[in-house]
């Protein structure tokens, strides 16, 4: 028994010591390792900060766009299925037709007095007769 006991021993003794001389060696490619991870979560933030901040644009994109919709539809006058609004990095444009002039001048007003609107590009065209 004492013999089996002493094997035992001098057996676990050497797996910790070879445990603690791998650690060393490996100290480095760990180390590696760790600095991986570290510019791979760096690189994921950045590209998810990227995904977001697009996402958000794309989100006021469509707010500005359903603000002038529903700012050209409060207008008398104004048939908004004949406007087509569309949106990108806040400047609006507006295409389509109007019954006059003055329409045409007001729809381009509206849109380009909302706040977050840049800029308006105006391709309406009045409709003849």
């Amino acid at each position: 028994m004492i013999g089996w006991q002493y094997f035992r021993g001098a057996a676990l003794v050497a797996a910790i010591g070879l445990t603690a001389a791998a650690c060393n060696q490996d100290r480095h490619p760990a180390e590696t390792a760790g600095q991986k991870v570290d510019r791979a979560a760096h690189e994921v933030a950045a590209s998810t900060k990227n995904i977001a901040a697009n996402a958000a644009s794309v989100v006021d994109d469509a707010a500005l766009t359903a603000k002038v919709k529903a700012a050209l539809f409060a207008e008398p006058g104004l048939k908004t299925l004949q406007i087509d609004v569309e949106t990108h990095d806040a400047v609006v444009t507006l295409a389509g037709s109007v019954d006059s002039d003055v329409l045409h001048k007001r729809a381009v007003q509206i849109a380009g007095s909302l706040s977050g609107v840049r800029q308006v590009v105006d391709k309406l065209v009045v409709k003849s007769g």
